[in-house]
């Protein structure tokens, strides 16, 4: 049996960049598009459905950033982006805006094509896990999840849809409920590898949930900070069907 080829389209103004990075994904069994910018991009968009972006921050016109918050509004497809900045900042707003990772310029085409496995892992092993021993749906502190669709529902059946980041964290912590969980072991569990030294975008990705779980600055009920120790999810979670 034949298994189609996932598709990826890499937006990067370098047309070095993306010849060598089409050749490269092409080679390892992808079906590899490229894009020069947002224009191009959205006309790619119009007939295509990737399985995954990989992104440049710095593009002409509308950046890395816009283009994830554009795609973010209507699709939960991964994206994986690009950045040339040491500056820290980058890559947190990049996640904050619903990107599912990020990798520095200049960068080993072997690492890339590691991220692109893991994340695309992640989200098959989500998409395939309907089996009777994981509910679709799953209530804990008065709100429910819905796997497949990858939607929070609030007690007035408010749905509001998860990005892929927000889903795996979300998911890491339904999972293990009221067991505290450290910043590298959330970042390896939704990640699929060790956390680098000193970094920080665990905490951005729990801040982001605890806001789409409608916790303020102050109180956090559901997600609660252990001191020196991490995160840990305080309700009971119960299977629903």
């Amino acid at each position: 049996m034949t298994t189609t080829p996932a598709t990826l389209i890499v937006v990067d103004d370098d047309p070095e960049i993306r010849e060598l990075l089409a050749d490269y994904l092409g080679r390892h069994g992808y079906r590899a598009l490229v894009a020069e910018d947002a224009e191009a991009l959205h006309r790619l968009l119009a007939h295509e459905i990737p399985d995954l972006l990989i992104v440049d921050i710095m593009l002409p016109g509308d950046d890395g950033f816009t283009i994830c918050r554009d795609v973010r509004r209507d699709s939960q497809v991964p994206i994986i982006m690009l950045t040339a900045s040491a500056d820290e900042t980058d890559r947190i707003l990049g996640l904050e805006l619903g990107a599912d990772d990020y990798l520095g310029k200049p960068f080993n085409p072997r690492e890339l094509l590691a991220r692109i496995k893991a994340v695309l892992r992640r989200v098959r092993g989500n998409q395939q896990s309907q089996d009777p021993a994981r509910a679709r749906l799953v209530s804990f502190g008065g709100w429910r999840l819905d796997r497949m669709t990858r939607e929070l529902i609030d007690q007035q059946e408010l749905r509001t849809p998860l990005s892929g980041a927000d889903f795996q964290l979300l998911q890491v912590f339904l999972e293990r409920p009221e067991q505290v969980l450290s910043r590298d072991a959330l970042f390896e569990l939704t990640r699929g590898r060790p956390a680098p030294p000193l970094d920080r975008s665990i905490d951005v990705h729990v801040c982001r949930l605890r806001q789409r779980l409608g916790e303020d600055a102050q109180h956090h009920q559901l997600i609660r900070t252990v001191r020196g120790a991490g995160y840990v999810l305080t309700a009971r979670v119960e299977a629903l069907s």
